[in-house]
């Protein structure tokens, strides 16, 4: 039954029409900023690449898992909402893969989603890729996978800790972008923090429904996948037994 997800997933993704502006468009940073990013990205795909290499050798079946996962970030992430100049809103996708793999997995599938993305449906850019994979697939999942961690040590119920995992991976995708426009952006006047105080303004109107949205969606599809895949969450040993049982 996990394959029938994972075609069903597939399929949403060839059926999706293309859109217009991903992220940090191709060109817009000062090529300074594009080489940090890049920087920045490298050692962490680098950890993920071995990480899945890891996954896949000790459980094969979990190969159609990572598709899917990968699938959901595509699909979610090729929606959009125009926000502000140069990049634009839409949900990130990333809370799944982050509940099932951990932020390292995240990093090479969001990466791979920005590379085609780019390269196909004009999202985005390949220079300025580094920022968009940091944002995205690293400091997001990386903060949604920390308040999933805390979060399942408390008494909070496991739909919830899903739904805020998520949640939080998306906002702090755009709240890192906030970040990385303004370092690279300045207000003549304020400097630094009166720039970030207007994107990040400006993302919150269209992001924080969307980042609700995201993790209702989350929430649902992890808990189809404990329905008709509890097996091969339970060989990756990150979702709770007690919840794959219940």
């Amino acid at each position: 039954k996990i394959r029938i997800l994972f075609a069903a997933s597939l399929l949403t993704v060839l059926g999706a029409g293309p859109v217009f502006g991903m992220h940090i468009m191709e060109g817009f940073l000062p090529v300074s900023w594009t080489v940090l990013w890049w920087a920045a990205v490298l050692p962490v795909l680098f950890f993920g690449v071995r990480r899945i290499t890891r996954i896949t050798r000790e459980n094969p079946g979990s190969v159609f898992l990572l598709a899917m996962a990968g699938a959901f970030v595509f699909v979610l992430s090729a929606l959009k909402l125009p926000s502000v100049t140069g990049s634009c809103s839409h949900p990130t996708g990333t809370g799944l893969a982050v509940v099932l793999f951990g932020p390292a997995v995240v990093s090479v599938l969001g990466s791979i989603v920005l590379l085609f993305q780019a390269l196909l449906l004009a999202h985005g850019g390949i220079t300025t890729m580094g920022a968009n994979i940091f944002s995205m697939a690293v400091a997001g999942p990386f903060l949604g996978y920390l308040a999933f961690k805390l979060l399942g040590r408390t008494k909070i119920p496991f739909g919830w800790t899903v739904f805020l995992a998520a949640f939080t991976a998306d906002l702090a995708t755009y709240g890192v972008t906030s970040v990385q426009l303004a370092l690279a952006f300045p207000d003549p006047a304020g400097g630094f923090s009166a720039s970030l105080a207007k994107f990040a303004a400006l993302f919150a109107v269209t992001q924080l429904p969307l980042a609700v949205s995201e993790g209702l969606l989350t929430v649902t599809t992890v808990n189809l996948l404990r329905r008709y895949a509890g097996d091969d969450l339970a060989s990756l040993r990150i979702v709770p037994e007690k919840e794959l049982a219940s």
